[in-house]
């Protein structure tokens, strides 16, 4: 399981989630920082990437086009990225329930 870290969250947690998620990749470090989420939301499906959040773009996204890719959406006011870093390990074995599961693709973390 990899993870796609959407534009709202910082580069650095690809490397903070390396020992977790490897192959883990930011949308600013392959250069995509600038496309539209429906090309995003196409290339972690083509590519077997889980995104993750900020926004309900991707919600919306996964409402209308279905799943692959799932989204882990991270429903927390402005916060750091220590704190994201810390729900996300918090959430660990949420994460991998949540991709085990055949019939879920959004999970929403508060």
């Amino acid at each position: 399981m990899k993870l796609l870290f959407d534009h709202n969250l910082s580069p650095r947690l690809v490397k903070n989630f390396a020992d977790l998620y490897p192959n883990s990749q930011h949308i600013f470090l392959l250069d995509m920082d600038r496309d539209e989420d429906t090309t995003i939301w196409e290339y972690a499906r083509y590519h077997d990437y889980t995104i993750v959040t900020r926004d309900s773009d991707y919600n919306d996204l996964s409402l209308v086009r279905g799943f692959p890719p799932k989204v882990i959406w991270l429903r927390r006011g402005n916060c750091s990225t220590r704190e994201i870093a810390h729900m996300l390990r918090a959430a660990t074995s949420d994460i991998q329930e949540f991709f085990q599961n055949p019939d879920l693709g959004i999970l929403t973390l508060r």
